[in-house]
């Protein structure tokens, strides 16, 4: 197994946030949001969502679309990727997107604050995730549920370079780096199902979610009124 390699826990370097945005994750991030709402019950979620590390706005932008009564908050540690989703969200007309500029590790929240809390590709930038994710906890509502999604690390530098052939074609060199890179930096399906059983939480609900991915949804208890 790779040991982990971390890279920068922010991307605020706007070349690199550029590079990153004028990637096309447009089915990446469609499949995200369609698999945040089949994962949720029927009767669906009332009240605010937060997506952390919400990047360059995309995904926000369609959990506006799937959630039309949730206003949206975004929040990402990276100045540089805020101003690019002021844009997106300004292009798209979209005022129900509140953006925030703060770390996934200390979240200006109050306890229990959003009944849904997503994430796509933050983990892997962490050094060190559980801080990340006990935070996140704190802030989600009881009963309110958690949908993350990230890379896992492979087994073998090859299986890293075939992934960067297979899903960065015709990307650019700094596109493919950043994808290698990344995928370097991620955690295990076993290192992820670890820290949520810190949490309290079944290990089982961190699984494999396509050749590249794991997954991480639950709900959270209710605690019993005394």
């Amino acid at each position: 197994m790779l040991e982990r390699v971390l890279e920068p826990e922010v991307m605020d370097n706007p070349s690199e946030a550029a590079a990153y945005h004028a990637m096309n994750h447009e089915r990446v991030n469609e499949l995200f949001v369609g698999d945040v709402k089949k994962s949720l019950p029927h009767s669906g979620i009332h009240g605010p969502i937060l997506d952390l590390g919400a990047g360059n706005g995309l995904i926000p932008l369609l959990l506006r679309s799937a959630f039309p009564r949730s206003p949206v908050v975004a929040l990402d540690a990276a100045r540089s990727m805020l101003v690019i989703a002021k844009q997106v969200a300004a292009d798209a007309g979209q005022s129900a997107v509140g953006l925030v500029q703060a770390r996934a590790q200390r979240l200006p929240h109050p306890d229990g604050a959003f009944p849904l809390v997503v994430s796509n590709s933050l983990i892997h930038h962490l050094p060190d995730p559980w801080q990340a994710l006990s935070e996140l906890w704190r802030v989600l509502a009881p009963g309110g549920w958690v949908f993350l999604r990230d890379l896992f690390r492979p087994s073998s530098q090859s299986v890293i370079e075939r992934l960067v052939d297979t899903y960065a074609v015709g990307e650019s060199e700094t596109a493919r780096r950043l994808l290698g890179e990344s995928l370097h930096a991620a955690l295990t399906v076993g290192e992820m199902r670890e820290l949520v059983e810190r949490l309290g939480v079944d290990g089982a609900t961190v699984f494999a979610s396509s050749d590249r991915h794991w997954t991480w949804c639950c709900q959270k208890p209710v605690t019993a009124v005394a």
